[in-house]
């Protein structure tokens, strides 16, 4: 595969972060519809049941690739055939036989949680489609060195669709935790079908020790910090299934998906492109810091009003809605899982810089801390705060921004504060707008839609003063980009 130029790198950026956002942010308002008729329709026990499974699923993930898909990526010099078959065979033997251990001890896993019969087969789906996935990771790698997101997205579009499409039918006919385990497979079926017409890839069997090694120099350091985020993530929420009602596992999931839905709307599309942007710029700092500046920036101008609105806005909803008042004792959950992922949405492409220029070992010990305190911080607050602990715990442990701040400067330039004062003043006014508006008028759909449009023109308003320059150099950025 060719090396791309520079203009080319730049303007493939930029049209995949809009193709990704556009589509990604259209895909993410039938997700989050989807997850709201789920929560009417299902109980926060099988809520519950669902995020715990789907977590031990993700910890078996982590040991399928150790970490070679993202050296693929982050690779400098041209990607080979041996390389692509190397990782095909190495990822699928590791997939394989977890597979397989999961199948054989599903039972005594069922037996551990508690689990029906029906969540049996939930975890036996969730195992069969985890095979699916691992069999798209080269075609989506070769589309990603290319940075062709705009063509990596289809599959996507069509595992959302198919995967709610089928779990709110049943979910609605009665199907219970059962409606997830059909979702999951057809989800997986589909994604993987529509990757492979996407991206045809044939597999070679082709094992290169030599290909083996470069690839693992990288991709071990980078698996590691994979699996510190297993550790601080999944796998405190299998640890939370085994201590805790699934209800209350219900509720920090449910608090955890509608407070990240700024993340899940603007973060991610962004963030799968600047890791393989980043590392096709690293070496040339100038321009990555350019880079880095534009994503602070826009992530900051596009995340921080959508937490704003999420903050004031969700309780009237749940008050509004009859069969959403059993969500109501998530809501603490809420407003801490809403701050923390505002701080993540803001930390995460500089975590990727690091990574893209090889510093590893240094979002490594990030990762060994962030861990570390993780834990410690949720079990010691889960004693005095019960399951709103677990949220507490990652609000504190998000705090740590500023060290990466410091370990991002030294190798850009780039400023953390000019990037982000502009978005942070705004959203306060908008927040403050919402604070004396919504006690004062009444908490009907029309009246809360209108507020809410008000404070996002208002927050428009005040970065338009405040931003206009470095506002109309952006959308110049993209008009170029996407002539």
């Amino acid at each position: 595969m060719p090396d791309i130029d520079i203009e080319l790198i730049k303007r493939r950026s930029v049209v995949g972060v809009v193709a990704l956002t556009a589509r990604t942010f259209l895909l993410q308002i039938v997700a989050f519809a989807a997850t709201f008729l789920l929560t009417l329709f299902l109980s926060p026990d099988i809520f519950g049941v669902f995020y715990v499974i789907s977590a031990i699923i993700s910890f078996l993930a982590y040991f399928s690739d150790i970490g070679l898909a993202a050296a693929l990526v982050q690779k400098k010099e041209e990607v080979t055939r041996e390389d692509l078959s190397t990782t095909f065979i190495i990822q699928q033997a590791l997939v394989i036989t977890l597979v397989l251990i999961s199948l054989i001890f599903s039972g005594y896993i069922a037996s551990f949680y508690r689990l029906d019969e029906a969540g049996v087969w939930l975890f036996r789906a969730l195992a069969v489609s985890f095979f699916f996935s691992s069999l798209k990771t080269i075609p989506s790698v070769l589309l990603e060195r290319r940075l062709a997101f705009d063509r990596l997205v289809i599959p996507h579009i069509v595992e959302t669709l198919g995967f709610y499409g089928v779990a709110v039918y049943l979910a609605w006919k009665g199907f219970g935790i059962t409606s997830f385990t059909w979702a999951v497979l057809i989800r997986g079926i589909l994604g993987l079908i529509t990757m492979y017409m996407v991206e045809p890839w044939v597999p070679t069997f082709a094992l290169s020790r030599e290909s083996a090694r470069k690839l693992m120099r990288f991709g071990l350091p980078f698996q590691m910090n994979s699996f510190l985020a297993l550790l601080k993530d999944d796998l405190l929420t299998v640890f939370l299934g085994r201590v805790l009602p699934f209800a209350h596992v219900g509720y920090i999931g449910w608090a955890k998906k509608w407070a990240e839905v700024p993340l899940r709307l603007i973060m991610d599309s962004v963030i799968r492109v600047t890791f393989p942007a980043y590392s096709r710029l690293q070496h040339d700092k100038k321009l990555l810091e350019k880079a880095i500046d534009k994503t602070m920036f826009g992530l900051s101008a596009a995340i921080l009003p959508i937490s704003t609105g999420l903050l004031f806005f969700v309780h009237p909803m749940v008050e509004l809605i009859p069969k959403y008042a059993k969500w109501e004792p998530a809501l603490v959950s809420f407003y801490l899982f809403v701050f923390s992922s505002a701080i993540a949405a803001l930390s995460t492409p500089l975590m990727n810089a690091l990574n893209a220029v090889g510093n590893i070992r240094t979002t490594l010990k990030f990762m060994v801390g962030w861990t570390i305190f993780t834990w410690a911080f949720t079990l010691l607050f889960m004693q005095f705060f019960g399951y709103n602990g677990v949220a507490l715990a990652l609000l504190v442990v998000s705090l740590s921004i500023t060290l990466v701040i410091r370990e991002a400067k030294k190798i850009t330039g780039f400023s953390f504060i000019d990037n982000t004062k502009g978005p942070v003043a705004a959203a306060v006014i908008q927040g403050i707008f919402y604070w004396q508006l919504l006690p004062a008028v009444p908490h009907t759909f029309p009246v809360l839609l209108v507020s809410g449009i008000s404070g996002v023109i208002l927050y428009g308003g005040v970065m338009g003063m405040l931003e206009k320059n470095r506002i109309n150099a952006f959308i110049s950025t993209i008009r170029r980009s996407t002539q």
